[in-house]
């Protein structure tokens, strides 16, 4: 196995604040009974968002497969054998009839996600165009490449791009276990970069992945004394496919997933929280759940980059049952 990470210190403007939130204080909230943290976490969420709204994203893959980093939960990874083959980057012109449709669906946001350790320079033309068109059809655009280097966030921004995604994964100490080609602070280092060039950060992770409690309160830790947090925070539930190395894990308890929720709720009560990858496999009484203790937003639509995802229809249905609506941007109440 490989040796784990040690913790990272994290600097301007991502610094520790000097009332941080601590692995301990946070396992401690996961350790909450059930029933009063859920109470904790929809009070907080109560306080800062509207319970009944959910905002609503599309999430595109506009550049499937062929990656070279080695992360043992994905089904890109070009070191495993997953049947899925490398792609091009799409054609401008299907990128934006695919956000057109998620628009008539009723998305608000558009996130492109291309299997890049990093973009090459000849590819950011073509990104900056995605951006501007999608932008054009009055979406919050958010995208997802890998790694970026300062001249990169400027170009993006530039171009209007309002979100950029780059998850933690995981927290440190676990995440030599599941990542070896690209470093914590290569992460942490590309936040900084989005944050500086006046983008809204995208950051969360994936749980299931064989981590602890303890690991699990980790990367919240990591999430939440982000100064400031992220804006939208994606709750991962791993879906294990076939060929990689996590394929046959033991699968997460729904419950803890739920209690991962709460917890990332109530220690950043103003950010968009996500349920993710995952939710197909959940049953409507679990993601109500997940609703009550604190996430408002979902990503919609019949797929996830290259994984099933339910289908708008079906998420409809759920929202109008519990009474809820889409909202049409992501600001918090005050």
């Amino acid at each position: 196995m490989n040796a784990p990470v040690q913790p990272v210190h994290l600097h301007r403007p991502y610094r520790q604040k000097e009332e941080a939130w601590s692995v301990t204080e946070i396992e401690a909230l996961l350790n909450l009974p059930f029933m009063d943290l859920l109470h904790r976490a929809a009070s907080v969420h109560r306080e800062h968002h509207d319970p009944n709204r959910v905002q609503l994203s599309t999430l595109l893959s506009i550049k499937t497969g062929g990656c070279e980093e080695d992360c043992k939960y994905c089904s890109q990874s070009a070191h495993y054998d997953t049947g899925l083959q490398a792609e091009k980057l799409l054609e401008l012109e299907t990128v934006v009839a695919a956000a057109r449709k998620a628009k008539d669906n009723g998305a608000s946001r558009f996130c492109m996600g291309a299997a890049w350790r990093q973009p090459k320079e000849r590819h950011m033309e073509q990104l900056t165009d995605m951006v501007r068109e999608v932008k054009a059809l009055g979406m919050e655009t958010c995208l997802t490449a890998g790694m970026l280097t300062e001249q990169q966030t400027g170009q993006l921004k530039d171009a209007g791009l309002d979100y950029y995604n780059h998850n933690l994964d995981t927290s440190p100490e676990f995440y030599g276990e599941i990542i070896t080609t690209r470093t914590y602070q290569d992460r942490l280092d590309t936040l900084e970069r989005v944050r500086q060039a006046g983008m809204k950060v995208c950051s969360g992770g994936i749980v299931g992945l064989g981590e602890n409690r303890t690991q699990r309160a980790g990367l919240v830790a990591q999430l939440a004394n982000l100064n400031p947090p992220p804006d939208s925070v994606p709750i991962n539930n791993l879906i294990q496919v076939e060929g990689t190395p996590l394929a046959g894990a033991e699968a997460l308890d729904p419950f803890e997933f739920v209690r991962t929720i709460a917890v990332a709720r109530i220690t950043m009560p103003r950010s968009m929280v996500r349920l993710s990858a995952g939710r197909e496999a959940m049953d409507e009484a679990l993601q109500t759940l997940c609703f009550y203790a604190g996430a408002n937003s979902i990503f919609y639509g019949d797929r996830l980059l290259t994984t099933g995802n339910p289908q708008a229809e079906a998420d409809q249905t759920l929202l109008a049952k519990l009474g809820m609506r889409s909202m049409p941007g992501d600001t918090p109440r005050a």
